[in-house]
């Protein structure tokens, strides 16, 4: 039994505690400075739980002490002191950060961590699976062009003005349309400004807007410098998001008063487990001397597992977390240190009894069993 300590029991962390143990090869303890949501969590599922300030560091490794791994399912801010919580306790760290700098400081741990440990953050939807999917594309071709890559959580039933639902993290989602991006334009990295070069595309009858947002690429940007002229990443967003939220963010300037445009977003934008989570990701190159461009398009929807409704970002996020961690600790990634997303395997990833749910093989299952091979 593998042994995994939990840190976040939100709607993140409580999917990913529920898919890991109904996998019957975990042992699992779950901490938050909730009591009453790990009561909750307790009443479905039979793990060891413990309450704990996430911001204790000290107090993290020590209960971290004789696991295999911690995951943070907390808010991205947190995650550098449980990174070096568990360098100091000798067990591997997962993480679902979208964060740039959060992301720079847990390599800088991992750089000075004991040998044998791995540190993985980025293990979500975007960063994280749209990561592998891309690099995944691009290993078929001789010469690279151009890496397109979007995604997209949507209400299905958009019936506001913004055309939105909220569906997870708000400060992760303001944190997204408010930081600068990282992209290569003209075999450059530079960075670009969010909310900028909105495109409009059509999927299935669909039309839907795409602009940039940060974090999405996760470390694309540094392991495909000097192999493409163009990647870049954008969110996904029904036609007038994009304006509504420029017109917050920019011409009420509420970029500056971030908690303020949190307030006002959780008052008033309802949230939805009636989502879609949508990957559109393109890839252009040159192929035994011919440009071509191969897409990768993909839908997920909620599903019923274990007499519940998850959401489709839900679903999406914590499979692909638990798809990573589940191949390391079987020995699918020999990797040790700091791990990107673009080094695990899709076909390994899809294969996993958790990635699977990104195929239709899983997709459309209730209460599939856990082995999907």
């Amino acid at each position: 039994m593998h042994r995994v300590t939990i840190l976040g029991n939100g709607k993140i962390g409580s999917a990913i505690t529920k898919f890991l143990h109904h996998s019957k090869d975990y042992t699992i303890n779950v901490g938050d400075l909730d009591p009453l949501a790990l009561e909750h969590l307790t009443a479905s599922v039979p793990v060891n739980t413990f309450v704990i300030d996430v911001t204790d560091e000290l107090a993290i490794a020590e209960k971290l002490e004789g696991q295999d791994c911690v995951i943070s399912a907390c808010p991205y801010w947190v995650n550098p002191g449980i990174a070096r919580a568990a360098a100091k306790a000798g067990v591997s760290y997962f993480d679902l950060t979208e964060d740039i700098e959060t992301t720079h400081i847990v390599r800088s741990i991992a750089e000075t961590a004991p040998r044998g440990l791995v540190f993985a953050p980025q293990c979500g939807l975007a960063p994280g699976f749209i990561s592998i999917l891309a690099h995944h594309l691009c290993s078929g071709f001789e010469k690279l062009d151009e890496v397109k890559m979007r995604v997209g959580a949507l209400p299905q039933y958009p019936s506001n003005m913004i055309m939105y639902n909220l569906t997870w993290s708000t400060k992760g989602l303001i944190n997204e349309y408010c930081n600068p991006c990282e992209v290569i334009q003209n075999g450059r990295k530079i960075e670009a400004i969010p909310l900028e070069e909105v495109e409009h595309f059509s999927i299935d009858g669909l039309t839907y807007e795409a602009f940039n947002t940060s974090g999405g690429l996760g470390t694309l940007c540094e392991t495909l410098t000097g192999q493409v002229r163009t990647l870049n990443y954008k969110t996904i967003r029904y036609p007038g998001h994009n304006y509504l939220m420029m017109f917050l963010t920019k011409e009420l300037r509420l970029s500056n008063r971030r908690e303020l445009l949190q307030e006002i977003l959780e008052d008033a934008i309802p949230f939805t487990k009636q989502d879609v989570v949508l990957t559109f990701c393109t890839v252009t190159g040159w192929r035994n001397g011919c440009l071509e461009q191969i897409s990768d398009i993909r839908k997920i929807y909620p599903l019923n597992l274990y007499g519940e409704t998850w959401s489709s970002i839900q679903l999406a996020t914590s499979a692909s977390l638990c798809a990573v961690l589940d191949m390391y600790l079987n020995g699918e990634i020999p990797q040790s240190g700091f791990l990107k997303q673009e080094q695990i395997s899709l076909d390994a990833f899809l294969a996993n009894r958790f990635g699977c749910y990104y195929t239709q093989k899983c997709r459309h299952l209730v209460d599939p069993a856990m082995n999907c091979a």
